[in-house]
């Protein structure tokens, strides 16, 4: 019984000490670029580190699951965004609307919002293993490993079928729902396809 216990402790301190090494080498590599991101975006020193070590300590909360992050720097800017949001919304508190308020005058969707619809349909003519994949890890946001175990594939095979199923569904978009982009490579405007059911 207490070589069990002796065992099941050592195993949780190899697991602490595996997760406590895949945070320092993330956090060595990215600091520097988050600490700038996060002055650059509080104009104060002090609060940037104060969100800084908000960060590293919910890094080191991820436990094993920080090793299992397909991206870790993307993760820790993800954190560090919602850190950034949290404190301007407290520093900034709202009122709550009134249950009584006019609803707002129909305004256009943004042209990447309004291609939901389209989304949908070009999803649905693509294979279904194409359709699963981005379905699971881009609408759903399954990590690409959590994908790859669940299908019984390697994680570079199901990192290359998801690239090239984004391709795919980006061509079947661009041709079906006639997608224009601007300049700067963002959805500028569309021709919205007829829905056949209909």
């Amino acid at each position: 019984m207490t070589i069990r216990s002796g065992m099941g402790e050592q195993g949780a301190a190899l697991d602490a000490d595996r997760s406590l090494a895949c945070v320092t080498s993330a956090w060595q590599a990215h600091e520097g670029e988050l600490r700038g991101y996060l002055r650059h975006r509080l104009s104060d020193a002090d609060a940037a580190d104060d969100v800084l070590q908000d960060v590293f300590l919910r890094a080191i909360r991820q436990g094993p699951g920080f090793c299992a992050l397909d991206n870790p720097r993307a993760w820790l800017f993800q954190v560090a965004r919602n850190a950034l949001v949290d404190r301007f919304r407290t520093a900034n508190p709202t009122e709550p609307l009134p249950e009584d308020l006019p609803a707002s005058p129909d305004e256009p969707l943004a042209a990447v919002d309004a291609l939901a619809d389209c989304l949908d349909r070009a999803l649905g003519e693509l294979s279904a293993g194409d359709a699963a994949v981005l379905r699971a890890c881009d609408i759903a946001g399954q990590t690409q490993l959590a994908f790859a175990q669940a299908h019984g594939m390697t994680l570079p095979a199901t990192k290359s079928r998801l690239q090239r199923a984004r391709q795919r569904l980006r061509d079947r978009i661009a041709t079906a729902c006639q997608v224009r982009y601007a300049p700067d490579g963002s959805v500028c405007c569309h021709v919205p396809r007829p829905d056949v059911r209909a």
